[in-house]
């Protein structure tokens, strides 16, 4: 089976746990304001890629990963649902750790062709990293231009399922800082129970070049690059929420 794909990374060292080989699909739905890869956006896009092409990538490799494995990012990779099964399938016959980089937008809970495909998929992923982009749905749909119920339905699905999960979260001045809904992320993620990490990410405007060579306007040209300090603080405000969510559980 081929995928549709944007590019393959060597060496990816932000992208699940270790040294990995990474996978970026082609498609998104999403228009995050502070998108660094617009280039994926198009469903079109990209080249097909076999499944052995992949594999045979990776082994050439293989000894730089032995403390990571196989990332697939994008771009949404759970709109090649099918595609990843069989990679993974593939991957976990090699001894391959897993892991998808994924926005959960796919997700509908109603839909029951595609769950029981990610069922399928969930059995053979070691990780997935979710990235949720803000818990307020108004703002979301501001941020993204997509609704966020289906997000946070595909975060219960995880936890309902005890498939490791990794929170991703950035911070953007003006946008995703907000104290209230900092707390109220926290207090969300507090329910669920298969929470390995929580990364509170820097905005940065190193994706500015690309929408410039896109023709693409960049809405967040005035705004500043997130300090590390400011970062530290915000995830503080994320963790009392998950703090309180889980006390409150205990009672």
């Amino acid at each position: 089976m081929s995928g549709r794909i944007h590019s393959l990374e060597s060496f990816g060292t932000v992208d699940g746990p270790g040294v990995r080989f990474v996978v970026f699909v082609q498609g998104c739905p999403m228009r995050c304001a502070y998108c660094h890869n617009p280039d994926t956006w198009a469903m079109n896009g990209g080249r097909m890629v076999e499944v052995s092409e992949i594999m045979e990538a990776y082994e050439r490799n293989r000894s730089f990963y032995k403390d990571g494995g196989l990332t697939v990012t994008g771009g949404e990779p759970l709109l090649q649902v099918d595609f990843l099964i069989e990679l993974f399938t593939e991957a976990k016959k090699r001894d391959i750790h897993t892991c998808i980089d994924t926005s959960g937008i796919v997700f509908k809970p109603n839909n029951t062709a595609l769950i029981e495909k990610l069922d399928v998929l969930m059995k053979i992923t070691d990780l997935v990293m979710l990235d949720i982009k803000h818990i307020d749905p108004e703002k979301h749909k501001e941020l993204t231009s997509q609704p966020n119920d289906g997000i946070l339905a595909f975060a219960q699905y995880l936890s309902d399922r005890d498939v490791p999960m990794w929170i991703r979260h950035v911070v953007v001045s003006g946008l995703t800082d907000d104290d209230e809904y900092l707390y109220k992320l926290g207090y969300f993620i507090g329910g669920l129970h298969n929470l390995k990490a929580l990364d509170v990410l820097p905005y940065h405007t190193m994706g500015k070049p690309k929408y410039e060579k896109l023709g693409i306007d960049y809405k967040l040209k005035d705004v500043p690059a997130m300090s590390q300090k400011d970062v530290i603080e915000k995830k503080e405000v994320i963790l009392n929420g998950i703090r309180k969510r889980r006390e409150e559980e205990k009672e």
